[in-house]
């Protein structure tokens, strides 16, 4: 039986302050998560800005947020690159620092024939022992790990146990659910695709709107993994104009817009070439916002 990651993981915002990993507000996210029922946290992905910060940096992240979930919910690090060598470096990293599995991104910008990323993965998956999440976006990377080649990796590498699928393809996803069986977690990377993915097999979501509603995203995804689709549908409905909102422009700049508007979440800085939210998005956003009671209208 392979490890099995589901219900509502969050894709954690990295805060920072006078462009300083801001630590105490990060652990302070990662309590607010455990609290709110969240299932797990994934630190240093695209949602954590992790193309700008340095390597020291991405390693200190893991640490805090390892020690500050102590044991409570599952950490999913980060640890992808376009560099196999400094994939296996960041995941023997994360497994050194305690972490419960890994999220490893497709290779990017160099755009590796499927073969080239079968062997990347396997290799990242036979040089630590440690539980592998694909993140399969090729939308950010450029290349789109197809099905067959998923199904491959699960046969021939154990450590391999899910796929965050960004694919934007629902046709995609039942593809995968199909060709890698009932123990693979197929897990939503878009908010919005979370219960039609759920409804065909899909275990969960690693979850951007959680760092925003984590008690919502908890609930709906928990009552669609117990068959409640009524409640879960309920909740969808709810959160839908959320979900699109955070893409008003390119992600993470509104979801940290938005936990700045929510009162301190997080402050909104950037690193570039992030920057802040256009002055044309803020009432767009800020009205997604008031609608769910965020914020006041």
């Amino acid at each position: 039986m392979r490890a099995t990651f589901q219900g509502s993981i969050v894709a954690l915002v990295t805060p920072f302050r006078g462009d300083l990993v801001d630590e105490p507000k990060l652990r302070e996210l990662v309590e607010w998560h455990v609290a709110s029922g969240t299932d797990g946290i994934v630190p240093c992905g695209t949602t954590g800005e992790s193309p700008t910060l340095s390597h020291d940096e991405h390693k200190r992240v893991v640490e805090i947020v390892v020690e500050a979930a102590r044991g409570r919910v599952a950490v999913i690090a980060g640890t992808g690159s376009n560099s196999t060598a400094e994939a296996i470096d960041l995941t023997r990293h994360a497994r050194k620092a305690g972490a419960t599995g890994a999220l490893v991104v497709n290779p990017y910008y160099n755009k590796p024939t499927q073969e080239g990323l079968y062997r990347h993965f396997r290799a990242v998956s036979e040089a630590v022992d440690i539980p592998i999440i694909v993140y399969n976006i090729a939308g950010r990377t450029a290349v789109n790990v197809e099905t067959d080649t998923l199904a491959r990796l699960v046969r021939d590498c154990p450590g391999i146990v899910g796929v965050k699928e960004a694919s934007g393809s629902l046709d995609q996803m039942t593809q995968v659910i199909l060709a890698c069986g009932p123990d693979f977690s197929v897990l939503s990377g878009d908010d919005n695709l979370t219960l039609p993915l759920m409804s065909v097999g899909g275990r969960g979501v690693i979850s951007v709107i959680a760092n925003l509603v984590p008690r919502e995203t908890a609930e709906m995804t928990h009552a669609a993994l117990a068959g409640d689709w009524k409640q879960a549908r309920e909740l969808h409905l709810k959160l839908f104009p959320l979900s699109r909102a955070m893409f008003l422009e390119t992600n993470p700049i509104p979801v940290k817009e938005a936990m700045a508007m929510m009162g301190k979440l997080a402050e909104p800085e950037f690193r570039l070439p992030m920057c802040r939210l256009g002055e044309a998005n803020r009432p767009r956003l800020k009205a997604v916002l008031a609608s769910l009671g965020l914020v006041k209208g």
